[in-house]
């Protein structure tokens, strides 16, 4: 069975290859589901790691619906992935009403050729997931990570059982909630591949902050938060 490890850090990237993981897949701010890591965070970990990274293509939290702005700066991700041997690329969008979006999914993957491709968990909002699955495994999608629609994937697993069934050319990486407890369950299915981070937090201060810096306004799965042109004109015309 493939494990792999869901790195927001080249310090979790680098426990994930000493405790025998097969690849990562590199993102950052895993609290919002995870973005693109930065250049910094992608060239370091290409030079400290040997085993294979895929790269979360995601440019926002949020939802999976892109601006044409959004859209290439995906694009430009990819681009610069492939310039340093990234060896996959995990991405995917969806339309506003929960279907796959199949002409900008097409667009990715092109983009990610001689990359390994993993459709990532916008698969758990499609409505029909097995018409959507069928539509990625014609676009020759080569895994999709999938908690089974549910909020984690041993609560998924009847959806995960019945796709792994169905759609035999694509590898069904159930994620979410794995670990060493219920991590059999997977196995004796005959699931190819896992997906975790395994985080434990560790104590950086030694008391917590006056204020703290987390927003919970910020968060959100249906809104973006954008800088608002009347809202800073507004402030501009009484200071300028």
């Amino acid at each position: 069975m493939l494990v792999e490890v869901c790195a927001n850090s080249l310090e979790s990237a680098i426990n994930a290859e000493k405790a025998g993981a097969d690849r990562i897949e590199l993102c950052s701010e895993l609290a919002v589901g995870g973005i693109t890591p930065s250049y910094g965070l992608l060239k370091s970990i290409k030079e400290r790691i040997s085993i294979p990274v895929h790269v979360l293509i995601r440019p926002r939290s949020g939802d999976f619906s892109y601006s044409e702005a959004e859209f290439n700066i995906m694009l430009k991700d990819i681009a610069l992935c492939s310039q340093l041997g990234v060896e996959g690329v995990v991405s995917g969008v969806l339309h506003t009403d929960f279907t796959l979006d199949v002409e900008r999914t097409t667009t990715l993957i092109e983009a990610s050729k001689g990359m390994k491709f993993t459709f990532h968990r916008a698969f758990d909002w499609v409505k029909d997931p097995k018409d959507t699955l069928k539509k990625l495994e014609d676009l020759k999608v080569d895994y999709l990570l999938t908690s089974g629609q549910r909020k984690s994937a041993i609560e998924g697993l009847s959806l995960l059982k019945d796709l792994k069934g169905h759609f035999p050319h694509i590898t069904i990486m159930p994620g979410s909630g794995i670990n060493d407890a219920n991590v059999r369950s997977f196995l004796e299915e005959g699931f190819e591949a896992i997906h975790l981070s395994g985080t434990k937090f560790h104590r950086t201060l030694a008391s917590p902050p006056q204020i703290s810096m987390n927003s919970v306004y910020f968060l959100n799965d249906d809104k973006l938060g954008i800088s608002n042109f009347e809202t800073i004109k507004a402030l501009v015309d009484k200071v300028k």
